[in-house]
């Protein structure tokens, strides 16, 4: 018996908590995931850039998402944790979230792309349906635009 199978692509992101909405990360993109650490603040930056951190040896700058979307400031918990991400082309570089929650795998027609018309929603490129919830499907390439 042969059916007509539709080939679905299915990929994998890291799920993080970000007050109560939840976002989601390419799994390719995530180098490190790391416990909050003291981070150096470097003068002059931009609002969002929270400064660098010491990680084996290399040097790392962080940002906070929520400072970069406009949401209330970083609230510190022993759930806070530093994701090093090496996008493409790119230096590695840190992002707080308050919370990892897990890795889903979501298909093709799982994911909706969303049309972006104001600058400040470019940094969300789809959202996935994911067991009855939503998650904000990060474009990483755009997040890290603004730093160079």
């Amino acid at each position: 018996m042969e059916e007509n199978l539709i080939e679905v692509q299915s990929t994998q992101y890291i799920v993080v908590d970000l007050g109560i909405e939840q976002y989601g990360i390419d799994i390719k993109y995530v180098d490190n995931i790391v416990r909050m650490q003291n981070i150096t603040r470097v003068p002059h930056s931009q609002h969002f850039f929270r400064g660098v951190i010491n990680l084996r040896g290399e040097v790392v700058p962080v940002m906070s998402l929520r400072r970069k979307f406009g949401l209330e400031d970083d609230e510190f918990t022993d759930k806070t944790r530093i994701i090093i991400l090496k996008p493409a082309q790119q230096e590695a570089m840190g992002i707080v979230v308050d919370n990892v929650k897990e890795v889903v795998s979501l298909e093709s027609d799982n994911i909706e792309k969303v049309q972006n018309s104001k600058e400040e929603k470019r940094h969300i490129f789809a959202v996935g349906k994911n067991q009855g919830s939503l998650i904000s499907l990060l474009n990483v390439n755009v997040i890290f635009d603004d730093l160079n």
